[in-house]
């Protein structure tokens, strides 16, 4: 008789609003062998909600690259389990790429049992285009890699979405400011489906004063939903005139423009006004 290996199931759950987890995300959590939870305190709490009581295992950044094998070792001798993270769907920001690649590898069966996602609710209710978007997740803590991700972005047409905490939300506006200008328009979810969930529209000078003038507004977890560029010329000019800056820090001006022109598309006489091509 074959041996049948058991199934990996991620899984989606709340991220505020417990009314807001699947019948079927249940069903799998309360059937499965072994749950996988980014933090097994937090996870308890919300199957203790439920009336759950099921084996949980911590995985998450630090111990997840170890604990792969032994995990799939398991799924394989015919074990089922269930991964989830603190909240929302798990692998977006969150640990479980190393276990799911793992388990795919060695031929076992992942399902995915949907559901909340701090990523598309807030695209959802943030009033920019939804039919192509850009997720960049967390961007970096210190200042300056923060800016230089943002400036490799500014050109991008598509929506932007980032992922933000409570003490970096200050700074990060002030860089979206600095690089993407004052006028781009962007929307700020916080605490999206919890008792005290705003979502603020406006352009990026706008909505920075509202978070700064608002202390109220700088509490919590934050998703930013941020237009695209287009294709316009004005956004091309931008782009050109921000890498012609930074290109300038290694090139004299006539190279840095002629190179920034050819990468962004914009006029190279808008970009440096001396010299001729």
């Amino acid at each position: 008789m074959q041996h049948r290996c058991g199934s990996l199931f991620v899984v989606s759950t709340p991220i505020g609003n417990l009314g807001d987890i699947s019948a079927r995300a249940l069903e799998t959590l309360r059937s499965v062998d072994l749950i996988c939870a980014e933090d097994t305190r937090h996870s308890r709490q919300l199957l203790a909600h439920f009336g759950i009581e099921r084996p949980l295992q911590a995985l998450h950044e630090h111990n997840e690259a170890e604990q792969a094998d032994a995990l799939v070792a398991r799924l394989l001798a015919g074990e089922n389990m269930a991964l989830v993270s603190d909240a929302g769907t798990p692998l977006l920001s969150d640990p479980g790429f190393r276990l799911v690649r793992a388990a795919r590898a060695a031929g076992v069966a992942v399902s995915p049992v949907p559901g909340a996602s701090a990523l598309l609710a807030a695209l959802a209710v943030s009033g920019q285009p939804c039919d192509r978007f850009c997720f960049e997740g967390f961007l970096p803590a210190k200042a300056a890699a923060r800016r230089e991700r943002l400036n490799q972005l500014v050109s991008e047409p598509r929506t932007l979405v980032f992922y933000e905490s409570a003490h970096r939300i200050e700074a990060m506006l002030d860089d979206l400011l600095t690089v993407f200008g004052a006028d781009r328009q962007i929307s700020l979810a916080r605490e999206l489906t919890k008792l005290f969930e705003t979502v603020l529209s406006g352009n990026v000078s706008e909505v920075r004063d509202q978070v700064a003038a608002d202390a109220n507004q700088r509490r919590g977890e934050f998703v930013l939903v941020v237009a695209g560029a287009g294709d316009d010329a004005q956004a091309r000019l931008i782009a050109g005139r921000r890498l012609y800056a930074r290109l300038c820090e290694h090139l004299a001006p006539a190279p840095a423009a002629r190179l920034a022109a050819e990468l962004s598309g914009a006029p190279r006489k808008a970009l440096y006004g001396g010299g001729t091509d």
